[in-house]
């Protein structure tokens, strides 16, 4: 993959905040498992109130 716009990068939203997050290099292996936007966000897996 060579250089991209951060607006080309593919998105989805998070399980547990649902606001949506992009794509990330160290990502790229496991982008179809990564659920969570951030490491708080996979602690919490869906106690936070929307």
């Amino acid at each position: 993959m060579g250089m991209r716009r951060k607006a080309e990068l593919p998105r989805k939203p998070c399980a547990a905040c649902g606001r949506p997050f992009a794509w990330r290099k160290r990502w790229e292996k496991v982008w179809d498992e990564v659920r969570y936007c951030s490491e708080r966000c996979r602690r919490s897996r869906g106690k936070m109130a929307a």
